[in-house]
């Protein structure tokens, strides 16, 4: 049920590309039928410019294009 994990830009898996202490790196868990979604890294307070950044808003155009 593990949706997202703390990565380096090459998609290893270790420590440091951790920045909270997860556990095994997990950043993101499904509910059993995939119907909710939780996340740790909370995108959607870096999608607007006007709170100081837009790095979250990558994960939710890509949802859009999924579910459209």
């Amino acid at each position: 049920r593990v949706a997202f994990r703390y990565c380096t830009p090459d998609g290893d898996i270790i420590p440091a590309a951790n920045p909270n202490g997860a556990a095994r790196n997990i950043a993101g868990i499904f509910n059993d039928t995939k119907t909710v979604l939780g996340l740790m890294p909370h995108p959607e307070r870096a999608a607007d410019a006007k709170h100081g950044g837009t790095d979250g808003k990558a994960m939710f155009d890509g949802l859009v294009e999924a579910l459209s």
